[in-house]
């Protein structure tokens, strides 16, 4: 059998069986297995289909997203996960209450505490680990930062061009700002969670350019916010957005 190859930029990337329950590192080495749970979350920009495991979160797609990494062969869209708590992990349910803050009430949203992360991405040392991580902790709602200043920011300023390899990697858009992050001139740059198109509806949305999209209403948050509320109580306060 001839060897197998893997090319670099799969390294980072989740191989999953939408269907199945394993998910394993392309690191050269399994991981200990994840039983995958899937939740699907209505907003503005469409149907978004997350998944994780008891441990964490592992993606976020929004649509028209193709599969990171994927090329002659997309893999098929994960199904719904069934309606009861069975069907679900606490790492999904916190993911969906505060992503429907973000697009309905942005400002709860920094009372929600954030997923813990368990995409191969963020469980391996490397660049984009570290970069992602950065961004989430450091570039806020209503905020952007350049590539060069992130490359800065993640301790290496001449690593621009790896921080826009470390965006297209980035499993959790929305959740990991990647919109945030434009290029030096002003120009809007690329965008891998569903084109340039969303990534100007969410900085508009965050208020931070104009855009043509219509901003969703910010009336108040759905019962799957306010529900992660009111369970988290004060010690949602305490932990604050829960990025580290």
């Amino acid at each position: 059998m001839p060897p197998i190859h893997v090319v670099p930029a799969q390294l980072d990337f989740l191989m999953a069986r939408w269907h199945g329950v394993a998910c394993i590192k392309v690191l050269g080495r399994m991981d200990k297995t994840c039983e995958l749970k899937y939740k699907t979350l209505d907003s503005p920009l469409g149907k978004l289909e997350l998944s994780g495991c008891e441990r964490g979160l592992h993606g976020i797609r929004l649509p028209g997203e193709k599969t990171p990494g994927a090329d002659a062969t997309e893999a098929p869209a994960p199904p719904e996960a069934p309606g009861g708590p069975e069907g679900t992990t606490e790492p999904l349910e916190q993911c969906a209450a505060w992503l429907d803050a973000y697009f309905h009430a942005p400002a709860a949203a920094g009372q929600l505490p954030t997923p813990a992360l368990h995409h191969p991405v963020f469980q391996q040392d490397s660049f984009t680990r570290q970069v992602l991580r950065k961004l989430l902790k450091v570039v806020k709602f209503g905020e952007t930062v350049s590539y060069q200043q992130l490359a800065a920011l993640a301790g290496n300023p001449k690593a621009a061009r790896a921080v826009g390899g470390a965006m297209r990697s980035n499993p959790v858009p929305i959740l990991v700002p990647c919109h945030r992050v434009v290029c030096s001139s002003g120009a809007l740059g690329n965008y891998s969670g569903g084109g340039v198109a969303v990534k100007e509806w969410l900085l508009a949305h965050e208020g931070g350019r104009s855009g043509q999209a219509g901003k969703p209403t910010r009336g108040g948050s759905s019962g799957t916010a306010r529900a992660w509320l009111g369970a988290s109580g004060d010690s949602a306060g305490a932990q604050g957005t829960g990025r580290s």
